[in-house]
């Protein structure tokens, strides 16, 4: 960069080919939503079998290319973004000079020097002779320590020298014109920084020649993150999320961002923005949609880099650990996305990632809602329990769907989002780590964080308060019984609460959770498993002596007509249908069609 060209730099071209790069991202990400909430549930319709096996296939390409369009071409607009801003800036500091040295009369010359004419007092009948100065730029803010560039132009000592010349000479413009010509300097350094930052990483987005994304191709997405994040954090840090802020301070801070910080947040930090409550859930599903490519990517690519497990004599296997938490891993991944493949299969709604992260506290991090919460008239939060993980997941997604569809068919007009909440460590242990509560008490705060960022979220949409209702199973709800007695007085954690096969939720009555006995609501299924888990477990998470349970009379609650068949099917149609209806009545809010005994 030189003078020459910034002064003929017009940066409001970079800024025009971010637009369109934008507009690029924006019609791939609208095609993309097309291809799952139409085109996929139409071939549903038409086709069944292997043709329609194949068409879903084919149909996940096309989605996958216009995914990674939109995450590509949306990183390139962001960095076209912040290169147009550093230039702009950097080319109002040298108009500015510019306009300066002309009103007094001096002359900058094509190679950034500015001449002065003779001036000042005469001596011997002569002004002071005039001059050209060239301008010096230290190399950093605070001054540099290497050694003085011959050109003048990247050293604070030099510049230091220049001014004493100036101002020891008798011409009072030498010290005008250095004045210019170091503005000028300066402004031409932070282009050339701005260009040597940025040419790289715009070179570094450039997609293969094919038309199919491959896991390296999704982990190249998340490099190209983190290489344009690098340029941009800097840039970012005064509008940063707030440190551990509540649902609200999160949505607040959303709020105050222009449209390009928000879609900058997106592009380079898609983990940060798709973690937080209280945002939009468009938000945090597209956030947490390319978290889940990426990761999903980087799980296949290392599961295939393992060599195979040993044959013959060896049996030892020093792999075989790590290979198979990543087949679990890759398993819960698979099952979300047979969740979204399954949009408008059923009449299933679209589905919003709100949480994602194949690690979380320990077993993953999976929320998954069945239509979108911020606009649902009811919201029924579930919390799954011991040995709940990433690799299992495909089930309690499925438990959701179940609700989704028996509350869509009680009351067909009705607005219902049904969620699926795991963002803690559930116990991996029936015998040894169920009896513990550490694992409900340290998830407690994540799922009270989460009602109260739906809340949020939904009144910005809506301006208004959602029917909520949580759900807890086993384990879960003893982490729901945590959260509850963790609110605020005054402050349910919910409009309505079930426990189901619950070994105890910390409270002898609903009041000690804080809700109205009205809309506490517990149930049994059959079977061995479902009666331990009640009836040993009320040692651990009971309250008072003789511990009492949420299904005890003394408790207080509302005990379902359930006919599940064992503690894992309260959400099975065909083994629970009382069971999963009367919770369905529950989710709506229409307590009259509630079977209790």
């Amino acid at each position: 960069m030189n003078f020459s060209t910034l002064k003929s730099l017009k940066p409001e071209e970079f800024k025009d080919a971010a637009k369109a790069y934008k507009s690029v991202s924006s019609m791939a990400s609208l095609a993309k939503d097309r291809v799952e909430q139409r085109d996929v549930p139409k071939m549903r319709r038409l086709l069944e079998g292997k043709s329609l096996l194949s068409a879903v296939k084919e149909f996940q390409r096309i989605y996958d290319n216009f995914h990674y369009i939109q995450i590509e071409c949306g990183l390139a607009s962001t960095a076209l973004n912040s290169l147009a801003h550093d230039l702009s800036a950097a080319k109002k500091k040298l108009d500015s000079a510019i306009s300066d040295a002309e009103s007094q009369k001096l002359t900058v010359n094509s190679d950034g020097s500015v001449t002065y004419p003779p001036a000042g007092e005469e001596v011997d009948g002569r002004k002071p002779e005039g001059g050209t100065v060239q301008g010096n730029a230290p190399a950093d803010g605070s001054g540099s320590s290497k050694p003085i560039d011959p050109t003048g132009d990247s050293d604070s000592l030099a510049k230091s020298i220049s001014k004493q010349a100036a101002n020891a000479s008798d011409n009072p413009k030498r010290r005008a014109a250095q004045e210019c010509a170091d503005r000028i300097a300066r402004a031409i350094k932070e282009a050339t920084e701005a260009d040597q930052e940025w040419a790289p990483k715009l070179r570094r987005l450039r997609a293969d020649d094919d038309l199919r994304v491959s896991a390296k191709d999704w982990v190249d997405t998340a490099k190209d993150g983190r290489t344009v994040g690098d340029g941009l954090d800097s840039s970012l840090n005064d509008v940063k999320p707030p440190r551990n802020g509540t649902p609200e301070e999160n949505a607040k801070w959303w709020k105050s961002l222009t449209k390009e910080e928000r879609e900058a947040y997106i592009a380079i930090h898609p983990a940060s923005v798709g973690a937080l409550d209280g945002l939009p859930a468009e938000v945090r599903d597209e956030a947490n949609r390319t978290v889940l490519v990426q990761k999903k990517a980087n799980y296949q690519i290392e599961l295939d880099s393992l060599p195979p497990p040993p044959t013959g004599p060896q049996t030892w296997d020093k792999n075989a650990k790590r290979r198979e938490e990543l087949k679990g891993a890759l398993r819960g991944m698979n099952a979300i996305q047979d969740r979204f493949d399954r949009t408008g299969s059923r009449g299933l709604p679209e589905a919003y990632l709100l949480g994602f992260d194949p690690k979380g506290e320990g077993n993953g991090k999976i929320i998954l809602a069945n239509g979108n919460p911020d606009h649902a008239d009811h919201t029924a939060t579930y919390v799954p329990g011991t040995l709940t993980d990433i690799e299992g997941i495909g089930k309690d997604i499925n438990r959701m769907e179940n609700l989704w569809e028996t509350s869509r068919q009680l009351n067909p007009t009705a607005s219902v989002s049904t969620i699926m909440w795991l963002d803690y460590d559930a116990p991996d242990n029936p015998v040894t780590e169920s009896p513990s509560g550490k694992y409900a008490k340290e998830g407690s705060g994540a799922l009270r964080s989460f009602l109260e960022g739906n809340n949020v979220a939904h009144g910005e949409a809506t301006g208004g308060k959602s029917h909520t209702t949580v759900i807890g199973h086993s384990y879960g709800s003893v982490l729901v019984g945590e959260a509850a007695l963790g609110q605020p007085e005054g402050q349910p954690l919910a409009d309505d609460i079930v426990a189901a096969g619950s070994p105890g939720m910390k409270a002898r009555s609903p009041e000690e959770l804080g809700i109205d006995r009205r809309h506490m609501w517990a149930a049994e299924a059959g079977g061995s498993a479902d009666w331990a888990t009640r009836e040993l477990g009320r040692y651990g998470h009971g309250a008072g002596f003789p511990p009492v349970i949420p299904s005890d009379p003394e408790f207080g609650a509302n005990i379902l007509d359930s006919d599940a068949s064992d503690h894992g099917s309260y959400w099975d149609p065909e083994k629970g249908t009382k069971a999963l209806e009367n919770q369905a009545a529950i989710t709506l809010g229409q307590y009259d069609d509630v079977q209790t005994k």
